[in-house]
């Protein structure tokens, strides 16, 4: 389906942009640190205990010689590496032992990262969604940069320029919800001008979830989040980022269906009273899978961190549930292993 610029024109006019700080679309309830407090002092509450999980060790030939059609490795999280079209592209790569400011407190990985920053192929793009500590890790991209220099196109969403700017990173797309911009960027830019072209063979969109954002608590909301949509000759593939169910997926699905590749996540849900508003549980995930009119999806946010309440390995049974009681097979909606790379035939 082509895509209506006009309508995503519309849409990017639209202001969630209040007294120095971004918002969803639609009410979002704030727990606060009441909220916080009651959930951590809650009887009984323990980290949930669980499987450990396969880690298995991509394959660097495979990595560095991916076939002709589209091929995803999953790194943990939300990490992935998506490679097609002679375009390697990282998802909110975190590799670190833990989702923090410190190296000695804060949520430790449960199962070790697939993959360093050594063993990664060349990398072209690196979307980040928001700038929680799971999905944006301040050493990992340190990494990143001192290994690719200026080669790897940053795209982050609005307010988070400054962030990269900080650590020598210039070669950015900067960019607001339904906005978007031309894809692979050869030299370093701070600055993409959205303007509408049916006729770029890569593009990425910056497009809504529901949300929020803060590294401290001094500056909650005060740089937006998102997910991504990049558009490949044609192929579309969606990084659904970390988010609550929301009527913004049916307006993705409006504009961007059918969807070739979806990530979206399944897992820190638990207790539903604090997490609902900003984290799907696996019977949203697939209500989002439908919305956007994706062909496959695969999970991401689970088994890798202990963020919260449900036990490691319950989002993809709870999944496998949801799948079979919608009449929609496993396939439909792949779970992965830690280190897996799957291929996607179109």
């Amino acid at each position: 389906m082509a895509i209506d610029y006009d309508r995503l024109a519309e849409l990017a006019a639209e202001s969630h942009f209040y007294k120095g700080r971004f918002r969803n679309t639609a009410h979002t309830p704030s727990h606060g640190l009441r909220g916080f407090l009651r959930w951590q002092l809650e009887p009984g509450r323990r980290f949930p205990p669980g499987k450990r999980f396969p880690l298995l060790k991509p394959d660097q030939h495979q990595l560095h010689h991916p076939p002709q059609d589209p091929q995803l490795t999953w790194l943990g999280h939300s990490s992935f590496l998506f490679q097609f079209d002679q375009l390697n592209i990282l998802t909110d790569p975190v590799f670190s032992e833990r989702a923090s400011p410190f190296p000695f407190a804060g949520p430790k990985r449960y199962t070790p990262a697939a993959l360093n920053v050594k063993e990664l192929p060349s990398i072209d793009v690196v979307l980040i969604s928001h700038n929680h500590y799971d999905h944006l890790d301040d050493p990992t991209i340190r990494q990143i940069k001192h290994r690719f220099g200026d080669n790897v196109c940053f795209c982050v969403p609005q307010g988070l320029k400054t962030w990269f700017n900080k650590r020598g990173i210039t070669n950015l797309i900067e960019l607001d919800w339904w906005q978007f911009a031309a894809l692979p960027t050869t030299q370093p830019t701070t600055h993409v001008e959205p303007t509408p072209t049916s006729q770029l063979s890569h593009q990425v969109f910056c497009l809504p979830t529901q949300h929020f954002s803060g590294r401290s608590g001094a500056d909650q909301n005060r740089t937006l989040w998102c997910s991504w949509l990049v558009q490949v000759k044609g192929y579309r593939f969606y990084f659904g980022g970390d988010t609550g169910y929301a009527p913004v997926f049916k307006q993705i699905g409006e504009l961007f269906a059918p969807i070739d590749l979806a990530l979206i996540p399944i897992g820190a849900y638990a207790p539903r009273w604090f997490m609902a508003p900003y984290h799907i549980a696996p019977e949203e995930s697939v209500h989002i899978h439908q919305d956007i009119g994706a062909k496959q999806s695969v999970a991401m946010h689970w088994g890798t961190f202990v963020l919260t309440d449900e036990p490691m390995d319950e989002p993809p049974r709870r999944l496998h549930k949801v799948l079979e009681e919608a009449g929609l097979s496993k396939n439909a909606f792949k779970v992965m292993q830690h280190g897996e790379t799957n291929q996607f035939p179109r």
